[in-house]
């Protein structure tokens, strides 16, 4: 494979690196700075030349742990592949970070390791936070701000993807999407976009937060949070957003991270909204149909609400009060009894953590991820997993099995940051299991769109198969019944 590729846009002159050729910062898009910051993603200008891809892009403008870092000039694309084949495979990576943070050049996600097994690794940065996802289109006098402008920059992304791959040797027949937390909604979201259909034929979702997904008007009550950060109203709103600067806009988004469980317990962050580009909500619109024919490999881990659910600043509801409020204010008080029932039971501690921790698991992933395995599998296999494997620094900490905690395993990565806090204790004979367990599906997924039918079987329904991977990685039958019973159709919301 030559180091100069021929792009629809230009030439692009990678770097061979550990047996891998390696193309990054490509821009997909023209860059959203000026008049295009509000914007949703435009097509990319031509270059002359060759362009030099050996270093990554910026990452988008954010707030990562108290540091403010990035640029407008962010939409870029990586691509990593080995050395050797034509008409392969193609991976694709959605970063996660709650749509606030988060990118494709953190060293977690270089994907040498997807490379390594035959098939080429693709991910891309796209706007977060304000800057991305923020609706201001309804207030008065901002209709020329676009809606689902991060929504945008990952269409664009996949359209770059689906128009180039071949001339980096990819089958642009043979791609998945994939991603964890925001990532992993982003990819079932994207299951419902009419722009992107026929670019990808599989997803694997992890901790997917499927119903993150709000009308302009509600995402409103979150956005009006965000403007008394800032110490404004809707007068001269326009003005105020395209000469604020950006970094100012981040903290008042974190004021409105902070108080939003407090006015309105349960509501997500801000995230895609219904307009032109999402004519509807992901799950409706799956268990329409909207994507037949796409594989789909859905699940989440034990204990994701550990990361979210806390004594304060909490991040979904930590007590029963707050819970009672957010079915009260979604119409949904007949069910509160019954999930409070449901939920306030000491037996199900050991397994599922303390009562508003597996309540907000269930509430956010577990339930809405069973809903979209159910619709999915009516149109195309659909397999679902749960990552069960505690190490003892999850266990020693009380974070137990949180969100996030199963991406060193996908990507075979033990010496990031994270990565060696999680298997710190692990015996190198567990850690390596586990990264086999996970990421050799993966794998087979992408390359032969079953992760492996020996092992682990389709999915059935509410009562079904599931690849739980732990410390003894093994499938089991999960009856899902009563839990699904217990929700039903409530929704929260989706006014």
């Amino acid at each position: 494979m030559d180091k100069i590729v021929k792009t629809k846009y230009g030439k692009v002159e990678g770097f061979e690196e550990n047996g891998l050729l390696k193309y990054l910062g490509i821009p997909y898009a023209a860059q959203p700075i000026g008049p295009l910051r509000w914007k949703r993603a435009q097509e990319c200008p031509k270059w002359d030349g060759i362009l030099s891809a050996k270093e990554y892009g910026p990452v988008a403008i954010q707030d990562d742990k108290g540091i403010y870092q990035g640029s407008d000039e962010c939409l870029t694309v990586n691509v990593v592949r080995p050395a050797e084949g034509e008409k392969l495979p193609v991976f694709v990576w959605i970063h996660g970070g709650g749509y606030m943070c988060g990118s494709a050049s953190d060293t977690l996600y270089h994907g040498d390791s997807f490379a390594q097994d035959g098939v080429i690794y693709i991910n891309f940065q796209y706007r977060l936070n304000v800057l991305g996802f923020y609706d201001f289109s309804t207030y008065k006098g901002c209709e020329e701000i676009d809606s689902n402008r991060g929504l945008s920059d990952m269409i664009m992304a996949l359209k770059w993807i689906h128009e180039n791959i071949e001339a980096f040797g990819g089958d642009p027949e043979k791609v998945t999407i994939a991603g964890e937390s925001a990532g992993g909604a982003a990819v079932v979201t994207l299951m419902a976009v009419p722009a992107v259909k026929g670019y990808f034929q599989q997803v694997i979702a992890e901790s997917a937060l499927c119903n993150c997904v709000t009308t302009p008007q509600t995402q409103r009550k979150n956005v009006d949070l965000f403007l008394e950060g800032m110490g404004w109203n809707e007068e001269g709103l326009y003005e105020k957003l395209t000469t604020a600067d950006p970094f100012t806009l981040i903290k008042a988004a974190r004021y409105q991270e902070k108080i939003h469980q407090y006015r309105y317990p349960g509501i997500f962050e801000p995230g895609p909204v219904i307009d032109d580009l999402l004519p509807r909500r992901p799950l409706d619109a799956i268990k329409d149909g909207c994507a037949r024919g796409v594989k789909l490999i859905i699940g989440n881990n034990l204990h994701e609400g550990t990361m979210f659910v806390h004594p304060e600043d909490t991040g979904f509801p930590n007590n029963w009060d707050m819970v009672r409020e957010m079915f009260g204010k979604n119409g949904n008080l007949d069910g509160y009894e019954a999930v409070k029932t449901y939920y306030d039971d000491p037996q199900k501690e050991e397994k599922y953590g303390d009562p508003f921790v597996h309540f907000a698991t269930d509430y956010v992933w577990e339930m809405p991820s069973v809903k979209a395995a159910m619709f999915q599998s009516a149109y195309a296999d659909t397999w679902m997993y749960r990552f069960e494997f505690m190490s003892r620094f999850a266990k020693d900490t009380g974070m137990l099995v949180a969100h996030a905690f199963e991406l060193p395993c996908v990507f075979g990565v033990k010496e990031h940051e994270f990565s060696k806090v999680f298997f710190d204790g692990e015996t190198e004979e567990a850690a390596n299991q586990i990264i086999q367990d996970m990421h050799t599906p993966w794998i087979h997924f992408v390359k032969n769109g079953a992760p492996d039918p020996e092992t682990w079987p389709k999915f059935e329904g509410e009562v079904s198969p599931v690849r739980i991977f732990d410390h003894v990685t093994r499938t089991e039958k999960l009856d899902r019944t009563e839990l699904m019973r217990v929700w039903g159709d409530m929704r929260f919301y989706e006014d």
